[in-house]
């Protein structure tokens, strides 16, 4: 592995491996997920991307391929003491490149709108999502303001 200095750590630190997990390696991501809203890894349905450091998952992104083949991405977290060092970037460009061929939804909470649009994702009307993906926050009644989350989409293309 290579060594680099890190923004904002003002040490050096080893780069993180970044890849998508093997169906194996789904537990330790589901590990890392419990805090974050109970999510859990089905290789049956999704690819999960993961940054390592030193062996250990520091950030993870999902995309969801739901039975009509509509492309969810959610479950992007990074770990409190890992924040703020990219980590969360580097999976979402792994899985933006992974999953080129096919258009992306997603709802994102709507403080990191501007980070999703960095890797090609506009806001869309709630309308527009497919409805596997609408019916996953059918309790906000169409309030996405009040829930705090914007619909997105991403066309298919690198």
């Amino acid at each position: 592995m290579t060594t680099v200095a890190l923004p904002g750590t003002g040490a050096d630190e080893t780069l993180p491996e970044v890849r998508e997990l093997t169906s194996a390696e789904f537990p330790a991501a589901n590990e890392v997920w419990r805090d974050y809203h109970g999510m859990t890894g089905d290789p049956e349905w999704d690819r999960v991307f993961a940054a390592f450091l030193s062996g250990r998952i520091v950030s993870l992104a999902r995309c969801r391929r739901h039975p009509d083949g509509s492309m969810e991405v959610d479950g992007v977290f990074t770990p409190g003491a890992f924040r703020g060092r990219g980590y969360a970037r580097m999976v979402m460009s792994a899985l933006v490149v992974a999953c080129h061929n096919d258009d992306l939804y997603m709802y994102a909470v709507e403080s990191l709108a501007g980070f999703y649009a960095e890797f090609g994702f506009i806001s869309i009307p709630e309308r527009d999502l497919p409805p596997p993906i609408r019916e996953r926050y059918v309790w906000a009644a169409g309030n996405m303001e009040g829930a705090e989350v914007r619909p997105m989409f991403r066309r298919a293309g690198l």
